[in-house]
């Protein structure tokens, strides 16, 4: 690039498009992994103990992802319907009044339904950002614009530990609604993506959801780009979010702390997005990283279970190297994105997270059956292995979008 293109180039990297689009993905994971951290002492305030820890934090955790599984079909939706922009708005105030609501609870029921109502308002916050990323940047460089929202939003799940070391863990929820209604006043000088703008002129269907199960081919890409990311959940959703009973499981020295390995993992999970997302660039490639990132952190997951060893401390070193392999997260919703056309993009941008991350439940649900018969290391292992294979099998079947034009519509 020339210097005069250099500077253009940087101008539509650092636009508020793109900078409210990855400070609202620090906010979403900023709260998805408060929770994890502030599991055990909030429910521990709620005279919760034993066993209820492991089990109400799986609850909470499903109620969660089954508000971000709902909220990703509706803000898919509104955002093809309605614009990005109505998305991004609408999903930072529900959002932020539910965060304010959870520092408020008194009783494990309160605490169940916040859940849920922040579930469903951040369900809109990611996709909806992506897809106007994806849409205002030129296609040989929207990698490096959906790089930084993905570093931005890790760095939230850092924010979240260094806050609710500092404070307890009501004040750290209040923190994060403050911080979300802050973001929603800053987007008002935000604009519309000009390719959404141009949809509207056209007689087309927007936000058809159907579209994506009368068709084989839509359908296939649909599925097959929320397969890819379930490695990723598999690896946050349990091995981290319930990393003090791996911890105990494989008798390690001293106590886990799921703060400090929630902090591990995303330290490196912020390193892993920035050089899957520069990788990708460089090889002009968004198959061939996710690969590598998959196959590595497949490697890791057998380290960890099935190597045995006592010390903490590699405990979370394993932790921080399993977020590096992570860290394709970003890079694979941008290739959902890149898949489809402007009139189901947000949709598809949407949803396809938060299928991912609402497939917790059933990977928890099954790590919950097989643990009481395995053990939690093997129940783990047997749900991780599946994880995996299912993520390499479909991304074998998925096209490679790298310099594909995003500017069209799908087939009536």
């Amino acid at each position: 690039m020339n210097i005069l293109s250099e500077r253009t180039f940087a101008k539509q990297l650092f636009s508020i498009p793109v900078l409210v689009a990855a400070l609202g993905y620090l906010v979403d994971m900023y709260d998805l992994f408060l929770f994890s951290i502030v599991r055990v002492p909030s429910l521990k305030s709620l005279n919760l103990s034993g066993g209820e820890l492991l089990e109400d934090g799986i609850l909470l955790l499903n109620l969660q992802m089954a508000g971000m599984l709902i909220g990703g079909i509706f803000w898919g939706i509104m955002g093809d319907k309605k614009g990005r922009l109505s998305v991004l708005f609408g999903s930072i105030l529900i959002y932020s009044i539910a965060n304010i609501g959870n520092g408020l609870v008194t009783t494990i029921s309160q605490y169940a339904v916040l859940r849920f109502i922040a579930g469903f308002g951040l369900a809109g916050e990611l996709g909806a950002g992506i897809t106007l990323v994806t849409e205002i940047l030129p296609k040989e460089k929207r990698g490096y614009g959906t790089t930084l929202v993905a570093t931005m939003g890790v760095m939230g799940a850092l924010l979240a530990y260094l806050v609710s070391h500092i404070f307890d863990w009501r004040l750290s929820y209040f923190i994060g609604g403050g911080l979300g209604l802050i973001l929603m006043i800053l987007r008002v000088r935000v604009f519309e993506s000009g390719i959404f703008m141009k949809l509207k002129e056209n007689d087309i269907r927007r936000g058809d959801i159907i579209k994506l199960f009368n068709n084989k081919t839509r359908f296939l890409k649909y599925i097959n780009s929320i397969l890819i990311g379930m490695p990723i959940w598999f690896v946050t959703g349990i091995l981290i979010t319930f990393s003090p009973e791996f911890g105990q499981a494989m008798g390690l020295g001293l106590p886990v702390d799921a703060g400090k390995a929630v902090m591990f993992a995303f330290t490196g999970q912020i390193f892993g997005n920035l050089v899957s997302g520069f990788l990708s660039q460089h090889l002009q490639s968004r198959k061939k990283v996710i690969l590598i990132f998959i196959l590595s952190s497949f490697s890791l997951v057998l380290t960890c279970l099935l190597v045995p060893f006592h010390n903490t401390t590699l405990f979370y070193v394993l932790c921080a190297c399993l977020g590096f392999c992570s860290g394709y997260w970003t890079l694979f919703i941008t290739v959902a994105a890149e898949l489809f056309g402007s009139d189901l993009r947000a949709t598809v941008a949407t949803t396809v997270p938060n299928f991912v991350r609402g497939s917790v439940i059933p990977l928890t649900m099954l790590f919950a059956m097989l643990k009481n018969h395995a053990g939690v290391i093997y129940g783990a292992l047997i749900v991780g292995v599946l994880t995996f294979a299912i993520a390499i099998l479909a991304l074998f079947y998925l096209d490679e979008t790298f310099k594909k034009d995003v500017d069209y519509f799908e087939e009536k």
